[in-house]
Order: structure tokens, then C-alpha cells, then sequence
């Protein structure tokens, strides 16, 4: 990515966002090759420091890949960051997911996506609607739900039921269904997600061969989760 492309990303100025890059350069993590910055492998150091300490993913990349052997589905656990939701935990079944989107690190929209609206719903009514006012949505696919309303009423259907199933939103092909994960006190804390191509099962397979497991997973770790 250029500098503009990440200073127009982060919404920070290209002043701090030059600093921030050369020095991460300087440190290793980076690499500058003219106008382009991109990755190097030493930035998997702080990724693997930070899955190491987080207790979420530490508890939830187990269940992932047992979930993901159990339902031949690819599964996956995400947090809210800004205004995106982040892979912390994922595990695949041949056949069951994406090539172009899978692992841990993927960033998802959260207006778009199953564990996003999931994320969302832990959030008060005031700050889903600063969302829902200050996040314009991209039509990733034809079927990328976009009017706010509409939106408003997908998330009030995610308070309702306690569950978030996207349908080809976020990519065509793919369908995904996911819960909510409580802290102890409450609090959403991060989103258990399952995923499939959409030959593999209908919504009403999904809901019927996944939901009760992945809510019964929900409340068993309820007490563990920081």
C-alpha cells in the first residue's frame, strides 16, 4: 500500500502516518520499496505475542478447530476493533470455506457479516446508532444489505433472537451463522462463528444443525471469558 492508501485507511494525517511507517520499517516489521510499504515476516512476532496473552482467542482457537471437525464447517471466533470485526481464532474444514477470505487477522465489515452484527449488539443503542449514521456500507455483493433502516432492522432481529445469520452479504457463495460470546458480568465480548458455501446448506440447515450447539458452547464458557 501507498502512504496515501494508509493514512486514507486509518483516517489518520499522512504526516503521523509516514512517522508510524518508517519507523516500523526501522524496527523490521515493514519494508519500503518506493512509494510502497508492505509486511514482513518479523510482524508475525507481535501477532503471535498478542493470540498468546489474549485470553479469548487462547480459550477459543481449541473449540474452533472441534467445531470445525465436528460440523465440516469452517469456524471461526471475531472482536471488535474500531469499526471492524477481527478473526482471533479460525479453523477450517476442506471444502467448507473460501479461499478468499479465510484466517485469523481478516478484518470484516461489521454491518456486513454475521460475527460483525453479533459484535454490534453488545454495543448500547447509542453507539449502534452512531454506527448505523457513521458507517456507510460497501455493496461487497448483490446481496449486501446497505439502507439503514434495513440494516436497523437486521440488528434488532440479532437483539431479538441472540443469533446474527448473514446470507452471500459479505461474499457471494458463502452463508454464516454466528452467537454471541459473554464475559462473565455480561458483556459481549466476541462473536463464535460457523461458516459454509452455500451448496452445502440452506439458512433453515444452519439453524437447525448449528445454532443449538454454538449456543451451548456460548454458556459453557460464559465464566471463563475475561
Amino acid at each position: 500500500m501507498t502512504l496515501s492508501e494508509v493514512a486514507s485507511k486509518l483516517a489518520l494525517p499522512r504526516a503521523t502516518v509516514r512517522r508510524t511507517l518508517l519507523t516500523l520499517v526501522h524496527l523490521g516489521y515493514m519494508r519500503s520499496e518506493g512509494r510502497l510499504f508492505s509486511l514482513r515476516p518479523a510482524i508475525l512476532k507481535l501477532a503471535t505475542a498478542y493470540l498468546g496473552s489474549d485470553p479469548v482467542s487462547t480459550i477459543m482457537q481449541p473449540v474452533c478447530e472441534e467445531l470445525s471437525m465436528e460440523m465440516g464447517a469452517t469456524c471461526s471466533v471475531a472482536v471488535l476493533d474500531g469499526w471492524e470485526a477481527v478473526m482471533i481464532a479460525y479453523a477450517s474444514s476442506r471444502g467448507s470455506y473460501s479461499m478468499a477470505r479465510e484466517g485469523i487477522g481478516l478484518r470484516l465489515p461489521v454491518l456486513s457479516s454475521a460475527v460483525g452484527r453479533v459484535l454490534i449488539s453488545g454495543l448500547t443503542e447509542e453507539q449502534r446508532a452512531e454506527l448505523l449514521d457513521y458507517k456507510q456500507v460497501e455493496p461487497l455483493t448483490p446481496f449486501t444489505v446497505t439502507i439503514r433502516d434495513h440494516l436497523h432492522l437486521r440488528l434488532m432481529d440479532v437483539l431479538k433472537e441472540g443469533y446474527a445469520l448473514v446470507d452471500q452479504e459479505a461474499e457471494l457463495g458463502f452463508r454464516s451463522l454466528a452467537v454471541p460470546l459473554y464475559r462473565h458480568d455480561g458483556q459481549v465480548v466476541a462473536a463464535l462463528n460457523v461458516g459454509l458455501r452455500i451448496e452445502l446448506a440452506t439458512l433453515e440447515e444452519m439453524k437447525q444443525r448449528f445454532l443449538p450447539r454454538l449456543k451451548e458452547i456460548a454458556l459453557s464458557i460464559q465464566g471463563h471469558l475475561l
